[in-house]
């Protein structure tokens, strides 16, 4: 891509309502716009880093052989009422009604549908376990909407939903998607913890959240040193640096934690309100039991950049990056030779199937530099009359202290390699 004929929005001071580095730095390097509280469009450098998160979700949801559907956001007030959410849920569900002053709300979660969906569609044992999920667009109206995207009204959300007739194929789908879970924050490149969890609002038993380390993070997390134990410290108790872990091995520590994942046992809560049940092996007629595992999309670009950054901007993992490669040609309009070899490199680097931000402009090279670094952007190749001489070409790591001089011709193999 060309910054020609990109849409950047770089900013060069911190908006004054921003509170967190990563609402800061998304809306410094362009990518976001507020429309309204809690209410963000997302701009073309923060959609190709959304649509990079989201594609990693999906492609370990499908691996487990979970599958993909898409159910309405708007959805009527009478499955609510049926799960005996519509009274219960409160301020937080965006209720209206329609022009036959019929009652709907905008979905916040997607329980009651899929219920619907499965009473509907599933009729024997034989045709469970199923694994349903989506990655859609979510509304719910928090009183005090901030952060930016990291706690926004709307946001994009994976959710999921298994459905079986026997309790330990719900643990079998549990632990699947667990190690699932454990794939995605792997392959974003987090540093994350699962811990045990209150199910909140949504109900059931067993829970666990996923939670990207960061020290801005509003939850607090207790786990054992070298352990495997780890929990939400408002259900691990009064508890404090240094207790013996609950599983036997070590000490505690609390540090901070940015919920981004959320895995649910929720038994035959919605099942048995709503009437889902298939004919069992006998013949019998038998209530579903239901898992529910959600992923918050939007909320994980925010959180990687929580984790992710230094004084000069963001610092993607190569696997979400908007761009791979920053190429930067210095004074590339003052040299003919130059221009041609900025432009057979970058055209050498998108054949390789590398994702490059040639910046084209006439600009000067420290608003060259400082934009790349912004914006986050894993390798920095500057291309000059001098190293043209030499046949190399200077490159520089996001986190790299020195930059190094590589020939041009292995320029590639070297990013790739």
């Amino acid at each position: 891509m060309r910054i020609s004929r990109f849409l950047l929005a770089t900013l060069k001071e911190n908006p004054a309502d921003a509170e967190v580095i990563s609402h800061q730095l998304m809306l410094r390097a362009g990518m976001i716009r507020r429309l309204a509280a809690g209410l963000y469009t997302w701009l073309p450098l923060g959609l190709r880093v959304l649509r990079k998160v989201e594609n990693i979700v999906r492609d370990e949801m499908n691996k487990s052989g979970a599958q993909e559907i898409l159910m309405p956001a708007v959805q009527p007030a009478e499955l609510w009422q049926q799960s005996g959410r519509w009274d219960q849920y409160g301020p937080e569900l965006l209720r209206f009604k329609d022009r036959h002053d019929r009652e709907f709300c905008y979905g916040p979660t997607h329980e009651e549908i899929i219920t619907n969906l499965i009473r509907n569609e599933i009729r024997s044992y034989k045709q469970l376990p199923v694994n349903l999920y989506q990655i859609q667009t979510k509304f719910r109206d928090e009183i005090r909407p901030r952060f930016g995207i990291m706690r926004g009204r709307e946001f994009l959300m994976k959710d999921s939903y298994s459905f079986h007739l026997e309790q330990s194929s719900l643990d079998e789908t549990y632990e699947l998607m667990y190690e699932t879970y454990t794939k995605i924050f792997n392959r974003l490149g987090l540093k994350f913890r699962a811990v045990l969890a209150d199910n909140g609002n949504i109900g059931g038993s067993r829970s666990h959240e996923f939670h990207v380390l960061a020290e801005s993070g509003e939850d607090a997390i207790a786990y054992s040193t070298t352990g495997d134990y780890a929990a939400n410290v408002e259900v691990a108790g009064d508890v404090k640096v240094g207790d013996p872990s609950p599983d036997g091995k070590s000490v505690l520590d609390i540090a901070r934690g940015i919920e981004v994942g959320h895995i649910f046992q929720l038994g035959d809560k919605y099942a048995k309100a709503m009437g889902a049940s298939v004919l069992d092996e006998a013949g019998k007629s038998t209530t579903l039991i239901m898992g529910c595992y959600g992923i918050g999309v939007s909320r994980l670009v925010a959180a990687t950049i929580e984790q992710n950054h230094d004084k000069n901007g963001i610092i993607w993992p190569e696997a979400i990056a908007p761009f791979s490669v920053a190429l930067l040609p210095m004074n590339m309009h003052k040299s003919q030779r130059l221009r041609d070899a900025a432009e057979d490199l970058y055209n050498k680097l998108q054949a390789a199937g590398i994702d490059v931000l040639f910046d084209d402009r006439k600009e000067r090279p420290g608003v060259m530099f400082a934009n790349a670094e912004l914006m986050g952007i894993p390798h920095r190749i500057v291309i000059g009359d001098r190293g043209l001489d030499k046949s190399e070409v200077e490159y520089k790591g996001r986190l790299d202290e020195k930059s190094q001089n590589i020939p041009i011709d292995k320029i590639i193999e070297f990013i790739v390699g």
